[in-house]
């Protein structure tokens, strides 16, 4: 169904370029290749979490092991929606920019031009996946954490970042540029910029027909300088030096080291601005009423952040990251005038580019001005040099307004997350939370008194409270209304055998409780725990030692309280 819809919508532009021709088909195929990759996703969603295939699959030893593999082969997955499209998208494609690019060479480039960008992911969670595998506890703990993660992220970004370029550019299919008149042009306006570099690569980007050329790499050791084979065949020598000067100039302005920048840059900001918004969450009494209503699982939360952290993606990505791109591309379009008097050649490489490529001058473009403004910037700066100082100046302040506002949440972020103040405000906030849950919990209780779970979920912020007394009678009526409750079971024998009140002891109910608890999940830790405590207090040493053994055994990591537990069990059955 999605590779008909796909195809209808692409077919529908051959009747729009007759009818009006290929400029207006021409942002009419951006759309549709944005809407369906939209559409794509929304597939993919439906697929992973509607119909949960992933759990299907999650049992296979290798999945559960390292849950990568399982992420790869659903990575796959929505490859093969993109690849859908790339298909269905083929003849448009050829009819209005380039008959001579092949079916296969169209969606080969495509999957080229995207694997690169899952690649780095792919590998920092395969990482994260071996370490959990290993048998070392510290590492795990670090990755556990959210300062820990943020570092890994960090640290993984920069070693990407530096060694990146040396698998891209061979995934690519790019070669060495051959000795000649080309090479040694581009390495003489290099050496005259003092830009270094490891090599000069052709770029068989769609065959090598697109005019246009790039580069990559922060540090030279890394850095290749890419051009297409149409480049040097369509342009001519100052022009191709024009382009050239484009890339240097995104090299001495460290364009590609902001990109890295900005990319740590969501990241820290992302893990700051959580803090704030459970804050407001949980100061604003509608607000937390709302969310707790939903009586949200902790699969649905995971998905809600998911779905947050991608929306946040996108904002980021599309507006703020996006302006900075389009004016350091038009920073380094001024750069032209760093190495030669005039941007001209720049301005005819434009016009050809608008001649060969079929797009229309003014189509707009959220990283790159359009080809009308760009060329107008330049026509302004070949008229007043003034406007190069006015642009560079421009993009200082506002990386300098980045750098601040970035600084600012942060150091919010640090403070609401690891500071005193957040210290002080997470205790106020425990105490509000727990208040306005119960508030809420017991409005629910007078609309639904037939409600087991509302009572277990009443209990559970008595205990919280410190409210013992009031825990166990509320504990209690929920049995009477569910007596299966297994998470229920196991709370109210915990509170009977270790309650430090004497009033609210019974030992003996306890483990009536903790019985009736592992009989309906006899596989969870922390409820074997539980009915090896109350074991303990009822002074059945053998059968605590035997089920805190067993308790261990179910237990993922951390095990160290189940150790601790067996431990002690096993003093008090060797102590006379």
């Amino acid at each position: 169904g999605f590779a008909l819809f796909s195809s209808w919508s692409y077919g529908r532009l051959g009747t729009l370029a007759a009818r009006k021709g290929q400029y207006a088909a021409d942002p009419r195929f951006a759309v549709i290749s944005t809407r369906q990759a939209i559409v794509a996703i929304l597939i993919y969603a439906f697929m992973i979490h509607g119909l949960g295939l992933p759990a299907y699959w999650y049992d296979l030893t290798a999945f559960r092991t390292i849950p990568t593999l399982l992420a790869f082969a659903f990575v796959l997955l929505f490859l093969t929606l993109l690849v859908i499209v790339w298909n269905c998208a083929h003849p448009s494609y050829r009819r209005l920019y380039d008959p001579r690019v092949e079916r296969r060479d169209y969606i080969a480039t495509n999957i080229r031009m995207s694997v690169p960008i899952i690649i780095p992911w792919l590998a920092m969670s395969l990482v994260a996946d071996i370490i959990f595998a290993l048998p070392f506890h510290w590492p795990k703990q670090i990755l556990s954490s959210t300062e820990g993660m943020v570092a890994y992220f960090l640290l993984f970004l920069v070693t990407v970042a530096l060694a990146a370029p040396v698998v891209v550019q061979r995934m690519w299919g790019c070669y060495p540029l051959e000795e000649g008149v080309y090479r040694e042009r581009i390495q003489a306006l290099c050496r005259r910029a003092g830009v270094r570099y490891r090599n000069i690569l052709y770029w068989p980007l769609f065959g090598g027909r697109m005019l246009t050329a790039g580069v990559m790499g922060i540090v030279h050791r890394f850095r290749y300088i890419l051009v297409t084979d149409a480049l040097l065949k369509t342009l001519e020598p100052d022009e191709i030096d024009a382009v050239i000067a484009h890339e240097i100039g995104h090299v001495r302005k460290h364009h590609l080291l902001f990109f890295m920048f900005f990319l740590a840059g969501f990241m820290l900001a992302f893990f700051s601005v959580q803090g704030l918004v459970v804050y407001l969450i949980l100061t604003i009494k509608p607000l937390f009423f709302f969310v707790i209503s939903l009586n949200l699982t902790q699969t649905t939360i995971l998905y809600i952040y998911s779905l947050t952290f991608l929306v946040f993606f996108l904002l980021y990505f599309r507006f703020l990251f996006g302006y900075f791109i389009r004016n350091f591309e038009r920073q380094a379009d001024i750069f032209v005038y760093t190495l030669f008097d005039s941007a001209r050649p720049m301005i005819s490489t434009f016009q050809k580019i608008t001649a060969t490529s079929g797009q229309a001058p003014d189509k707009p473009n959220w990283h790159h001005f359009s080809i009308s403004e760009r060329v107008a910037y330049l026509a302004k700066c070949e008229g007043d040099r003034r406007w190069i100082a006015r642009h560079n100046r421009k993009v200082r302040n506002s990386l300098v307004a980045y750098g601040l506002g970035l600084l600012m949440i942060c150091t919010l972020g640090y403070q609401f997350n690891f500071g005193q103040i957040g210290q002080n405000v997470e205790a106020r906030l425990v105490e509000e939370r727990l208040v306005l849950e119960e508030e809420y919990l017991r409005l629910e209780i007078e609309k639904r008194p037939d409600n087991a779970e509302l009572y277990s979920l009443l209990g559970d912020n008595q205990y919280s409270q410190e409210d013992y007394a009031a825990t166990a009678a509320i504990y209690e009526k929920a049995l009477a209304l569910d007596p299966a409750n297994a998470h229920v079971l196991n709370n109210l024998a915990w509170l009977y055998a270790t309650s430090a009140d004497e009033r609210i002891r019974n030992p003996s109910r306890a483990l009536e409780l903790a019985r009736r608890a592992v009989e309906i999940e006899p596989d969870s830790a922390h409820i074997l725990d539980t009915l090896a405590e109350t074991y303990f207090v009822n002074h059945q040493f053998t059968q605590a030692v035997e089920y805190a053994r067993q308790a261990l055994a179910a237990a993922n990591e951390p095990k160290d309280h189940y150790r601790q537990q067996l431990d002690r069990f096993q003093q008090a059955r060797r102590t006379p």
